[in-house]
């Protein structure tokens, strides 16, 4: 499939998940915008991004549980690629624990990054969306969206909302010609 022409931004795109959702946009001819919270995560990423790809690929540091900083790297990929028809909200945290000893900032580090972070890109990004005419977006969650376990309730309670998060999206986007996933 060729993305040639498409402009995505991927979250927490710096390793993993991210880093080869990156790649393989990149590889189908997409300019794909990365971010991740540390700037040398970033410099490091690039050039394997780069290595052989079709698209151009550009990075910023974000940490998206920064409303102003997301709306910043929005608006710097808009900017970079004329547009925007790809969002994939991959970075998350997996912080686990029981309750009773889980310290409160774990769990507000996992609900800001996992779901409020999702939903500020979302934010920002549906709009540039719908100028482009759609496009997708894509919220990374895990079986943890849907099947809890003992010791990951910030995980889980953050993958619960971010399925029930993207279910409402796709309600209320498939009109405009944007997916969601």
């Amino acid at each position: 499939m060729s993305f040639a022409g498409k402009a995505a931004l991927v979250t927490g795109g710096s390793k993993g998940i991210g880093f080869a959702i990156a790649r393989s946009l990149a590889q189908a001819g997409a300019s794909v915008m990365i971010c991740a919270r540390d700037e040398s995560e970033i410099a490091q990423a690039l050039p394997a991004l780069r290595d052989g790809v079709h698209g151009r690929v550009h990075g910023l540091a974000c940490d998206v549980r920064d409303e102003a900083a997301v709306r910043q790297l929005v608006d710097h990929t808009v900017t970079a690629f004329d547009g925007l028809d790809i969002l994939v909200n991959n970075a998350g945290v997996g912080l686990l624990g029981p309750v009773e000893t889980f310290p409160p900032e774990h769990w507000r580090l996992t609900l800001d990054t996992n779901l409020t972070g999702a939903f500020y890109c979302c934010h920002h990004a549906i709009p540039a969306l719908k100028a482009r005419g759609g496009g997708a977006i894509v919220n990374i969650g895990s079986r943890s969206s849907v099947n809890a376990y003992g010791g990951g309730a910030a995980y889980c309670a953050s993958k619960f909302g971010l399925l029930g998060l993207s279910e409402s999206l796709l309600q209320w986007l498939t009109p405009f010609g944007i997916r969601v996933s």
